[in-house]
């Protein structure tokens, strides 16, 4: 049989469950608790206290012992990071997202992820987005990153509003900002550089100029041009756009296949452009690597799809991820994080033929 005190805690507990006594409610004094229930002081005393630590009910001094209102409990706010990429399709982005989410997890932080599609209204939507969700900290891939950008007073109005963001594959050079990149300038020397190496000396860098990659892997090849003393025309880098992508690589293919060229290789600004012009000679006759060598970057799945395999420049991907996890988290922690550049390497396969 239960002691007293708990057969009268429970008595109490059904009538304020039933609501006998409502929410900031007065109970019974002690001693018309004696007398309905025919407990002593003692006992009464001892089954308000087991309701007391229950939080139903809670005494006042001098005043009497009441029904305790009841608390709405307020789940606390998921630790938020939001990523704003420019792609979300198969090529290196799901690697990078991957290792981004791979450390968030460990830490207990959600992931809240944004696609500009390389478009600045749509980066517009997603930074009000972010803001809007109070997220923790930003990791952002930009957009357009060589041009100007009329987003830059959102980035201002972070730094004010205290939240952090970091940089990666590129930075706007007109913000004073953390980034993680890979060495652009060296992936583009060493692209050309390998291509000098196996004699060609007739090279043509085809490059997209509105993101910072391409501008600096044109510096790295103008470097190695330089360096290797070979003639630099004008016509030997061709440039495009996101708008323009299309129609570029289309008159570059006619172009190549009407044979009115003396180029014998291509530094390619990424694996895509790359594929995409072994795939466009090949079916306009030309033999990749026996009529014109191709180089690419980045490293993709793309380098292994085709019929051959394409020589390309490394790209961290998962690890450029998970390091962007761990200074923004740093960063909201107040600690110190420095600026870090990914060096790349030179991937060897069946593109390139030495002439």
């Amino acid at each position: 049989m239960k002691p007293k005190y708990i057969q009268l805690a429970d008595k109490l507990r059904l009538e304020i469950e039933e609501m006998t006594y409502k929410e900031g409610e007065l109970i019974p004094s002690e001693n018309t608790l004696q007398e309905t229930y025919g407990f002593s002081r003692h006992t009464v005393r001892q089954a308000i206290g087991v309701l007391v630590n229950e939080g139903l009910l809670r005494t006042e001094k001098g005043s009497g012992t009441y029904v305790a209102k009841k608390e709405i409990a307020v789940p606390a706010r998921k630790k938020t990071i939001g990523v704003i990429m420019t792609y979300l399709s198969d090529y290196i982005f799901p690697s990078i997202i991957r290792g981004i989410e791979k450390e968030l997890s460990a830490q207990g932080y959600a992931l809240l992820l944004g696609t500009t599609n390389n478009n600045h209204e749509k980066e517009r939507e997603c930074l009000q987005q972010m803001m809007e969700q109070e997220v923790d900290g930003l990791i952002i891939e930009p957009t357009k990153s060589n041009q100007y950008n009329p987003n830059l007073s959102y980035y201002v109005d972070l730094k004010e509003k205290g939240i952090p963001y970091l940089m990666i594959n590129a930075l706007y050079e007109e913000l004073d900002v953390q980034h993680i990149c890979v060495d652009d300038t060296q992936s583009g020397y060493l692209a050309t550089n390998h291509l000098i190496e196996k004699g060609h000396q007739q090279l043509l860098l085809v490059t997209k100029i509105d993101d910072l990659q391409g501008k600096y892997r044109m510096k790295g090849f103008i470097r190695a041009i330089e360096e290797a003393k070979l003639q630099f025309r004008p016509a030997d880098i061709v440039t495009y756009t996101t708008e323009t992508k299309e129609s570029v690589i289309e008159g570059l293919l006619v172009c190549l296949a009407q044979g009115n060229t003396d180029i014998t290789g291509i530094v390619a600004y990424n694996d895509e452009i790359a594929s995409h012009l072994i795939k466009g000679l090949s079916e306009k006759g030309l033999s990749i690597p026996n009529d014109i060598s191709i180089i690419g970057n980045d490293d993709s799945n793309l380098r292994i799809t085709g019929n051959i395999t394409l020589t390309t420049l490394s790209h961290p991907k998962e690890a450029m991820g998970e390091l962007a996890a761990t200074y923004i988290l740093k960063d909201i922690q107040h600690e110190a994080i420095t600026n870090y550049y990914f060096k790349p390497v030179l991937i060897e396969g069946q593109s390139v033929r030495a002439l």
